[in-house]
């Protein structure tokens, strides 16, 4: 379990890498309620 220890370099990278992903998710959730909101307006 010592040989997998990471740098804080890494660690962080890794923090800010997870965040810009759950970042991403969120916005996809919101454009996807747009979108199906702005279709639905159309009919």
């Amino acid at each position: 379990m010592l040989l997998a220890a990471k740098t804080a370099a890494q660690e962080g990278k890794d923090v800010i890498t997870a965040m810009l992903v759950v970042g991403l998710i969120f916005l996809g959730v919101i454009v996807l309620g747009e979108l199906s909101k702005w279709i639905r307006h159309r009919r």
